[in-house]
């Protein structure tokens, strides 16, 4: 079987990350724009963007939904992802990392890197997806490109490589000198192209140096440049770009450009460097999976068999559309795919070359590929499909728990099906909503990963289905944990109802656990008074046990079991009763033990005009906040605190009201932190 080179080289799969407002849109805009695939600049403020094209994210001028693009530049197609920013929308970025080659991080250059920032780096380091960063609006008052490559340094910790140089300061803002080849790029007011020139004379003491200190970060790093450099103190341009290449896709180097995507200045340079330094699919290593329970790899090759991963669903007017990263093999309209996780076969009615809300039919899709198809009845987000004749099950991408939930029912009992039709629909599309009964209350509860989150998902039922829909007060989602364990808590199993009966006698010992790992088991067993057949099925029933804590019915976490002995009847024991014991035992066990509540807590940066900090540190001491740091910054105060999930809704509404309407506040989860003991747990 051949690959096909010539194809795959040219193709570049990557997702733009940032925190919100960095101007992640702005910058996808420009990209199309500047590649031809549209033709007027759309705007977030003015809601004419392509990408953002859900009528809630142009009303809130933020991204919510992931969006596909595809555009050409250089002879090479790129297919793009415009990421959300918001942390309630963290599970978009992390189904998009999973099957994406490489990505463009955003800066603001006047905040440098901030909190969200952080999360989605972590996010593309936990996938091992290579980045090139841009430092974006240079054109602002106080923007800084040494600050913001300084503040990527600090927090993030890759070795920045800047080979750009900006040419003027904030609003003079005009052009930037390539390092690399040593030119400079101007842009006119108005224009959409750059026009390039020689470095002009009063900056090139400056362009010497920083092109000295580039060659020098990269010989530091890249093996083959040390060389280059030691023989003859310098670095070609064909070295640099090279060593700037394989630092790239190592992870061992962060390539940094700048520019300001609303003035469409600096576009055209950073699309030269997603096709430079960002891997096509021949690049990355081939994908594994499970076949029949054992490894295996699909190379990136059309003519392998079949695989690719489903990592978004949406249901539109036209139809239910699921969107596939193909990973080796070809698919054509009609085929017969196999969904590895629901198990039956699917057909293939459709393929489509995505642009946002607009879609292009297209006849196959090879390895490679990220494309939307038409037909699939049981995919959801994480589903392996692949050929019948080649099964495997890919990796699915992480869904993270919710931790806020809302009550939600339909207002006229005519509603109570549409409502479950549309609560299930969502769930479906957005595999971090999840939809339960309480089996107190008969409620709907609908939980996610913040207010807005579940903001957002209510807005969508009333506008798709129009539904009008009560919805409840926010709450946490708490925890449970062991302060003080016990040891040799005796628990006995025995039941007898005319038929077989069931024995399992286990010795339990419970004690604190102090990693992020949530719950160890262990078996201290000596002289097999329990098999080890028995051993798994008390494992199983200590899991069980996990659902629900004593305190008040919440999951328990951050504890470690070790099962120390027990005992077996020849004809009564089975893995049924020591499953059933170790569920019973373990319950018994906690209420024994002294248990602590676990709330979930963020941290939270406000950003507020210097005269109200006072007010809006005394508001954050009244919700329970710890500030663990205030910096000032261009006429404002950057204020950062842990504070209780439970105390911030809400909070939007009242820091406007305290600064009048000019403070803002982003927050992103840290774990969770012992409540108090008068905190309800119902």
């Amino acid at each position: 079987m051949r690959t096909n080179p010539d194809t795959l080289a040219v193709v570049r799969n990557l997702g733009i990350l940032a925190h919100v407002d960095a101007g992640k849109t702005t910058v996808t805009e420009r990209i199309l724009y500047t590649t031809g695939t549209t033709h007027k600049r759309g705007e977030v403020h003015d809601g004419t963007t392509v990408t953002d094209f859900d009528p809630q994210e142009r009303d809130r001028g933020i991204t919510i939904f992931a969006a596909a693009v595809s555009c050409a530049w250089d002879g090479h197609r790129i297919n793009l992802i415009d990421t959300p920013g918001h942390v309630d929308f963290a599970d978009e970025v992390e189904r998009a990392l999973r099957v994406l080659d490489g990505a463009v991080a955003v800066f603001d250059a006047v905040a440098g890197v901030e909190p969200q920032s952080e999360s989605v780096w972590r996010q593309a380091d936990r996938h091992g997806v290579p980045r090139i960063a841009f430092v974006n609006k240079l054109d602002r008052a106080g923007a800084d490109l040494d600050t913001a490559v300084e503040s990527i340094r600090e927090r993030l910790h890759p070795a920045p490589l800047v080979v750009q140089l900006p040419i003027g300061a904030e609003d003079g803002f005009r052009g930037v000198v390539d390092l690399v080849r040593m030119r400079a790029l101007l842009w006119a007011d108005g224009a959409d192209t750059a026009v390039e020139q020689a470095v002009p004379e009063e900056l090139r003491e400056e362009v010497t140096r920083r092109r000295r200190l580039l060659e020098e970060a990269v010989a530091e790093l890249h093996a083959g440049a040390l060389e280059e450099f030691c023989a003859r103190s310098a670095l070609s341009p064909e070295t640099l770009r090279l060593a700037l290449r394989e630092l790239t896709r190592s992870g061992d180097g962060v390539v940094v450009l700048c520019g300001s995507a609303y003035r469409n200045r600096g576009i055209e340079p950073l699309l030269d460097a997603v096709v430079a330094y960002l891997p096509s699919p021949l690049d990355v290593p081939a994908v594994r999976g499970l076949r029949d329970g054992a490894d295996e790899e699909r190379p990136v090759d059309p003519q392998a068999p079949f695989a690719a991963l489903a990592f978004k669903v949406s249901a539109t007017p036209t139809g239910r559309f699921t969107y596939l990263r193909v990973y080796s093999g070809t698919i054509e309209k009609g085929d017969t795919v196999w969904d590895a996780v629901a198990g039956r076969t699917e057909r293939i009615g459709r393929i489509l070359r995505v642009q946002a809300d607009r879609h292009a039919q297209v006849d196959r899709a090879v390895a490679g590929d990220i494309v939307a198809v038409v037909g699939l009845k049981s995919a959801r987000a994480g589903s392996t499909l692949c050929a019948p004749a080649a099964p495997l099950v890919l990796e699915p991408p992480g869904v993270a728990d919710p931790v806020v939930s809302v009550a939600v029912e339909a207002r006229t009992s005519t509603g109570t099906d549409r409502l479950a039709s549309a609560l299930a629909r969502l769930a479906e599309e957005d595999p971090s909503l999840v939809v339960r009964t309480d089996a107190e209350t008969g409620q709907t509860v609908l939980s996610g990963m913040g207010e807005l989150h579940l903001e957002v998902a209510v807005e969508k039922i009333r506008r798709d289905a129009g539904l009008e829909v009560n919805v409840g007060r926010p709450r946490v989602a708490y925890r449970e944990t062991v302060g003080r364990g016990v040891s040799g808590f005796v628990f006995r199993h025995v039941k007898q109802d005319g038929g077989a009966g069931q024995f399992a006698h286990v010795v339990l010992d419970v004690e604190p656990l102090d990693t992020e790992s949530g719950f160890e088991f262990r078996s201290a067993v000596v002289g097999g008074s329990v098999p080890q057949e028995y051993v798994r099925a008390v494992e199983t029933g200590c899991r069980d046990a996990l659902a629900e804590g004593p305190l008040g019915g919440h999951p328990v976490t951050g504890l470690r079991v070790t099962l120390t002995d027990g005992a077996t009847h020849v004809k009564d024991s089975s893995d049924t009763a020591f499953r059933t014991a170790g569920r019973l035992g373990l319950r018994d066990a906690l209420r024994g033990c002294a248990m602590l509540l676990l709330e979930p807590v963020v941290e939270v940066t406000v950003t507020v005009p210097e005269e109200a900090v006072g007010g809006v540190l005394g508001d954050l001491a009244a919700r329970r906040g710890r500030v663990s740091g205030s910096v000032a910054r261009a006429g404002s105060a950057v204020v950062t605190a842990t504070v209780p999930l439970a105390e911030l809704f809400g909070y939007a509404t009242r820091l406007r009201s305290r600064t009048q309407g000019r403070g803002t506040f982003t927050a992103r989860p840290t774990g969770y932190a012992p409540a108090p003991v008068t905190t309800p747990v119902r």
